[in-house]
Formats: C-alpha cells, sequence, structure tokens
C-alpha cells in the first residue's frame, strides 16, 4: 500500500514547490508578476498585482516602479483620474525621472486638462531636451487648445529630435492643414509615409489635402491606398465618394456612398450626397426617400440642399 502512495505524495510535494515559486513574495514578485498579467491582457489581475507590490516596503524606485505601472494599466481601461494619482505619487518617490511626468502628462491629456498636461511634458522637456515624444504630446495639447502655431513649433522640435519620427511628420501636417496649408500639408503626410508606407491616416489625410487643392485624381488614389490600410474605412468611403462626385464618376460615387452607409447608416451627408445623384440621373422616387433620412437624422441639412431641391422638383406624372 505505502508504494502505491509513494509517487502520489512525491506528486503533492513538486506541485507544492511549484506553488510556492509562483506565489510572489516581495514588491518586486508582484511587480514581475503584474507585468506579466498584463502582457497577457489580464488588466485586473496586473492592477492587483501591483498594489500588492506598493503596499509592500521596498527601495523607493521599486515602489515608484509599481505606482507606475499600475497607473500604465490604468490607462488601458480609461481608469485616467487613477492613473494621474498613481503617476504623482511615482513622481513624489522619483522626482529626477523625466519618464514619470511625461506619463502623467499623457494621463492628464487624456482626460483633457490640456494645461496640466503642457506644464508635465514642459518639465519632461525641460530634464531631457531630446525627448522628442514630449515635444509631440506637447505640440497635440497645444493644437487641442487652438494654439496651432505653437502646435507646428513643438512638432518641428519633435522631428528634429528623432529622425525618422513618421507621427510627428503626420500631426505637424494636420497642423498645417488646419491653417489651410495644404502645401505643407502634403509634404508632411508624404514624409510620414516615405518612414511609414503602410501609414493609413497619412494616405488619408493627403488625400483631404489634396482634395481641397482640386486634386480629384490624387485624392482618389490616396483614399483608395487608404482603404487597404485603415480599418476605420467608413469616413475614407465617405470622403472618397465626394471626391468622385466632383470627377463626375457619379457611379463610383454612388457605390461609395452606399458602402459609407451600409458601414454607418446614420451618415446623413451620405444620404444627402447619394440623393443629390439620384436626382440628376431621374431616380426622383430614391433621392426623396434619401433626402428624407438625411433631414431626420441631422434637420439642418434641409437648409444647405433647399436650394438644389428648389431647382429640382420632382416630374409630375401626366394623365393618361
Amino acid at each position: 500500500m505505502m508504494r502505491r502512495l509513494l509517487p502520489i505524495l512525491v506528486c503533492l510535494f513538486l506541485v507544492a514547490q511549484v506553488l510556492c515559486a509562483q506565489t510572489p513574495k516581495t514588491a518586486e514578485d508582484y511587480n514581475n508578476r503584474g507585468l506579466e498579467r498584463q502582457a497577457k491582457g489580464d488588466i485586473d489581475g496586473a492592477i492587483d498585482d501591483y498594489t500588492h507590490a506598493v503596499a509592500l516596503k521596498a527601495k523607493a524606485s521599486t515602489i515608484a516602479t509599481a505606482y507606475n505601472n499600475r497607473a500604465n494599466a490604468r490607462m488601458g481601461k480609461n481608469d485616467f483620474a487613477g492613473a494621474v494619482d498613481d503617476y504623482t505619487k511615482a513622481i513624489e518617490l522619483q522626482p529626477a525621472d523625466e519618464e514619470n511626468y511625461y506619463n502623467r502628462g499623457v494621463a492628464l491629456q487624456a482626460k483633457g486638462d490640456y494645461d496640466a498636461a503642457i506644464a508635465d511634458f514642459s518639465k519632461a522637456i525641460e530634464m531631457d531636451p531630446r525627448l522628442a515624444l514630449a515635444y509631440n504630446n506637447r505640440a497635440n495639447a497645444r493644437r487641442a487648445k487652438g494654439d496651432i502655431d505653437g502646435a507646428i513649433v513643438d512638432y518641428t522640435k519633435a522631428i528634429e529630435s528623432r529622425r525618422g519620427f513618421a507621427d510627428a511628420h503626420y500631426n505637424r501636417g494636420l497642423a498645417f492643414q488646419e491653417k489651410g496649408d495644404s502645401d505643407s500639408a502634403i509634404r508632411d503626410y508624404s514624409s510620414a509615409i516615405e518612414i511609414a508606407p503602410k501609414f493609413g491616416e497619412a494616405y488619408f489625410s493627403r488625400g483631404e489635402a489634396k482634395q481641397s487643392k482640386q486634386d480629384l485624381n490624387g485624392a482618389i488614389a490616396d483614399y483608395t491606398t487608404a482603404l487597404q490600410l485603415t480599418e476605420n474605412t467608413r469616413d475614407i468611403f465617405y470622403a472618397r465618394a465626394t471626391a468622385r462626385q466632383a470627377n463626375k464618376d457619379n457611379e463610383g460615387a454612388l457605390a461609395d456612398y452606399s458602402k459609407a452607409l451600409e458601414l454607418d447608416p446614420n451618415l446623413p451627408e451620405a444620404y444627402a450626397g447619394r440623393a443629390v445623384i439620384e436626382t440628376l440621373e431621374g431616380k426622383t422616387a430614391a433621392a426623396a426617400q434619401d433626402f428624407q433620412k438625411a433631414f431626420a437624422i441631422d434637420p439642418n441639412l434641409r437648409a444647405k440642399y433647399k436650394q438644389f431641391i428648389d431647382g429640382h422638383p420632382p416630374a409630375k406624372s401626366r394623365p393618361n
């Protein structure tokens, strides 16, 4: 009987050893397991481990790292206020670490507190003048506040600080486009695409800039490439529809408006755009239905299309 029990006892002993080895004991252990859980997508489990870590006695740098990691995990759950609190605790423990200021700036920016975010990005830049990400994000915050010129200055510094920074080129392109400088915007979008050839958003934005310059063929080509590279395609189909319509390709425009509506049935401008083409092609019943849908979603569109509708009344039926 004892000979049969021996292997079982040995197995139980080995399992106990493995479990002991996997059970964290120190702040470092909890922090490391939290990182493993976070990498696997177990955000709640990671937060729980980081919480255990900060409750234990350890070096200030270890606890600061755990607070920073918990903040990162909370960012993943859109708990921006909780993340700001944790980054602040990390700063209190490690005030000489510029990354803590940068990270808190990102969380503050996500909260919409742009002034505080700019202050944190500025502090990070003061500590490390070559921190390209801080320039880029400070520029984003400034652009959100309407300071387009200040944003362009910061995007330029980000580009100078990190060679091949595609996002900074793209973002500066957006800023130029907001200023109405389509040529500069196109140059920056092209630089972003040269650095990152699969940058779908850059193709889309370059298409919009080209369309604003009436380069319809160039815009359509960029929209088409963007559709192949981007998941959020509703806006791209709609934009390509407007470009095709302006380029007298009504068939292609109708197809794109319909595809945009298939992806989002509550897109009023797409109904109205499709209705205009249907009206011109004599499909008055379909046009009336699409205009009705557009105005039901956005009543303000009625005034925009009133002149067109008045100029194209439905054909009267003839008596037999």
